[in-house]
């Protein structure tokens, strides 16, 4: 991946690559719709405090590495700026809207679970389930031309692990290698206790049938 952002950048990026899907009659963004967006208290991580100069100086860095250009209306003065970061009209790297949403979570709010992707990713892509989540993912870490995502180390006291974007370098200790799909092969143990399960149920179903020949039900 040729591609390497700064925090700033990143953010920045992923402002415009939220917007143009989540409120496209207001995309391109102008210098102050832009530098609200990254300001942003909601659905940011980490909150930031960014003034137009410091904004500005992140897109000027990414027009010169094609990132960012500028787009202005017939008759406007007011600069607007597009990303064209993928799946823009200059070609490069195409991604299907799920694999944008997940990207984009990750670069306006750090590293999160598949669960969190999948509830912050709604007002930008749909998902069934977790596993479409986990799915995507595995795509990102196994794309030819990534990785694009990495797995975080799991921490103490959390069910899943995080994942975390790669376009602003390496992470140290994070996993690159696309987790392997889950084996359909059943265990004596799970038939063991699928048995003793069904045998539960059998017994509480004949017990509420007397019960309720008791009652005259």
């Amino acid at each position: 991946m040729d591609i390497e952002l700064s925090p700033l950048q990143a953010r920045v990026i992923g402002c415009l690559i939220e917007k143009e899907v989540s409120t496209p009659e207001h995309y391109p963004l102008s210098l102050n719709a832009l530098t609200n967006a990254c300001n942003q208290k909601s659905n940011r991580e980490p909150v930031m405090s960014l003034g137009e100069s410091e904004v500005q100086q992140a897109v000027d860095e990414m027009i010169k590495k094609h990132l960012v250009s500028e787009k202005s209306g017939f008759g406007s003065r007011v600069v607007k700026y597009q990303h064209r970061f993928f799946n823009s009209e200059f070609g490069g790297t195409r991604f299907n809207p799920q694999q944008m949403g997940v990207v984009c979570e990750l670069l306006v709010r750090g590293p999160q679970t598949p669960g969190e992707l999948r509830t912050r990713t709604a007002r930008l892509c749909k998902f069934g389930d977790v596993s479409e989540v986990e799915q995507v993912l595995n795509e990102l870490m196994g794309h030819e031309e990534g990785p694009f995502v990495a797995r975080l180390p799991r921490e103490p006291g959390r069910r899943d692990s995080r994942y975390a974007q790669l376009f602003c370098g390496e992470i140290e200790a994070a996993e690159t290698t696309p987790a392997a799909a889950p084996t359909q092969t059943m265990t004596t143990s799970d038939r063991e206790r699928i048995d003793q399960l069904e045998q539960t149920v059998a017994q509480l179903r004949q017990e509420l049938d007397e019960l309720k020949q008791q009652l005259g039900a």
